[in-house]
């Protein structure tokens, strides 16, 4: 029997083959465990039941149709093919679809959104905008097409016509709804377009609504200086615009009649703060008039007073006339007395003679300086010619030279040997030459 021996890798991949031939293929559910996301993004985890377990991977190109990321404990549904890791021999399911079974993926994604945007202080009750008594302009973007719309409109012609509403129109649903509606509030915000703003829609599923839930919504939301009142679907409905919005209206019609006063019921309140006010300012008159009419008896006639002080203030200005003179002559006085002084030590005299003195100093410095200068330029001389008698340069005018292999002296003449190549330095220029006999001092003297 001649049994086929395979390394293991032969063996390996042919295990590879038949489970990726035999499910190409396969749907599998599972409760999520031992999620970890390295450096790479892609996402390993564990799909386990009650009996088994199989280890899966989400490659990270796949995510991005992922409504919200996986969590440990988690049960889903994923799609997907088999496939052999052969470094290690295990199996693995390659997942190219994941969805959560359960709550839905939507509604997942809600959750996870709601819950980092709160985490990051978007819901805080600080952050809210007060809203106009009386808009001047109110910005409503919404669907043109729609009963929210029409809603709005009718509520607001009947609470005060007179304000204007200016329209921006956007998809409220579908792709793409999202990017319009948060640059509509970035618009209104940029061209300063109104005083507050009113975001509205009808009712629909979370799927239609879904819009209102986009991240990049509800950050053009937070980042909006005008306030912004969200009305989108009906009142058990809430989004993520709800949540980060500055007042959220249950209904369109109720947004209307929160952001626009009644105008019968205004022009009645005004008209009773104008009696109140007039009858408070009639008070105020009366109860000075008596006041005033009370003062006026007990001080009399004000102006033989007014006629005291005038007396009181020329004698006073009389008096400060004579000390400022009095004061005047005293500092003239002491000025003249210093005036004398000063011209009886009178430092010109002593600056004349510094200024001789140190003319006589200057000329004995100089004097010095020369001096100095000649017994260095003598000294200098003497050195140099010193320098000179026993510069080489002269030595070598006398006829002597200086011998010199690749920079080396050569001082005796066994330091070198035929055929070495010798450089000669003479008074002017210098001569390359070779080596023929080298006759050492001692075989010079037996010679």
């Amino acid at each position: 029997m001649n049994e086929q021996i395979q390394t293991v890798t032969e063996l390996t991949r042919s295990i590879k083959v038949l489970l990726e031939t035999g499910f190409s293929f396969v749907t599998v559910v599972g409760e999520i465990s031992n999620l970890r996301r390295p450096f790479s993004g892609h996402l390993y985890f564990t799909l386990k039941d009650q009996n088994a377990q199989l280890k899966a991977v989400l490659f990270k190109p796949q995510q991005r149709y992922l409504q919200a990321l996986p969590q440990d404990g988690m049960e889903v549904i994923c799609r997907g093919r088999l496939s052999v890791y052969e470094q290690r021999g295990d199996y693995q399911l390659i997942v190219d679809h994941l969805d959560h079974k359960g709550a839905g993926s939507l509604q997942l994604a809600f959750e996870e959104l709601k819950k980092k945007l709160a985490d990051q202080g978007l819901f805080a009750e600080k952050l809210k905008k007060p809203l106009p008594l009386l808009p001047k302009n109110v910005i409503l973007i919404t669907s043109p097409q729609g009963a929210a719309i029409h809603d709005f409109l009718t509520m607001a012609e009947k609470r005060f016509a007179a304000v204007p509403i200016r329209i921006m129109p956007v998809r409220v649903q579908g792709e793409g709804a999202g990017a319009e509606i948060a640059e509509a509030i970035r618009l209104a915000n940029t061209n300063q377009l109104g005083d507050v703003i009113v975001l509205c829609r009808g009712g629909g599923s979370i799927e239609d609504l879904w819009a209102f839930n986009e991240e990049r919504v509800a950050l053009a939301i937070a980042a909006s200086e005008i306030p912004l009142v969200s009305a989108i679907g009906h009142e058990v409905d809430f989004t993520i615009a709800d949540f980060v919005a500055d007042l959220r209206a249950p209904t369109p019609t109720a947004a209307a009649e929160m952001v626009l006063p009644d105008r019968a019921l205004l022009g009645k309140r005004i008209e009773g703060l104008q009696k109140i006010l007039r009858a408070e300012l009639n008070n105020k008159i009366s109860d000075l008039d008596q006041r005033v009419q009370a003062n006026r008896r007990i001080l009399r006639d004000p102006t033989i007073l007014l006629d005291h002080f005038r007396l009181a203030t020329d004698h006073r200005f009389t008096l400060l006339r004579h000390a400022f003179g009095n004061k005047i002559q005293d500092e003239r006085n002491k000025l003249g007395h210093v005036s004398s002084q000063l011209a009886t030590h009178n430092p010109q005299h002593r600056i004349e003679q510094r200024l001789k003195w140190t003319g006589e100093l200057n000329r004995r410095l100089s004097a010095a300086i020369n001096h100095q200068l000649e017994r260095k330029k003598t000294n200098f001389k003497l050195g140099a010619s010193l320098l000179d008698a026993v510069s080489p340069l002269a030595i070598l005018g006398r006829g002597y030279s200086i011998v010199q292999r690749q920079r080396e002296i050569i001082r005796r003449a066994d330091q070198v040997r035929a055929g070495d190549r010798l450089n000669i330095t003479l008074h002017q220029g210098n001569i390359d030459c070779t080596v023929t006999v080298s006759i050492p001092a001692t075989d010079k003297k037996s010679a």
